[in-house]
């Protein structure tokens, strides 16, 4: 049986790399690749000490299920963001978008 440890030491690799690829990144899509990043390593904690904790902590399963729903809706409505950015500006860069304004 593998540790928690180890998928504690994991997650945190994984939540470190998707707050760099959030914070340093200048590409919109790269930005939501980092985040998506994140959310997976908090998932993969639920899960891990669900697993730990053996039956006493269902709800971390149950709360992983709704995180993956909630990020994919975050996914899907920040893509069709850049994609309507990239339509009218020509561009996803960050640094670029000045207004978001109507």
């Amino acid at each position: 049986m593998i540790p928690v440890q180890a998928f504690l030491i994991v997650s945190a690799v994984l939540f470190a790399m998707g707050l760099f690829g959030a914070l340093r990144r200048s590409n919109a899509i790269m930005v939501l690749m980092g985040i998506e990043l994140m959310l997976n390593a908090v998932n993969l904690n639920l899960v891990a000490f669900a697993r730990y904790l053996q039956g006493a902590l269902v709800g971390g399963q149950v709360f992983t299920v709704f995180v993956i729903t909630v990020a994919a809706a975050e996914a899907a409505i920040g893509l069709a963001i850049v994609l309507l950015l990239a339509r009218k500006r020509r561009t996803i860069e960050v640094p670029d978008i000045h207004d978001l304004k109507g």
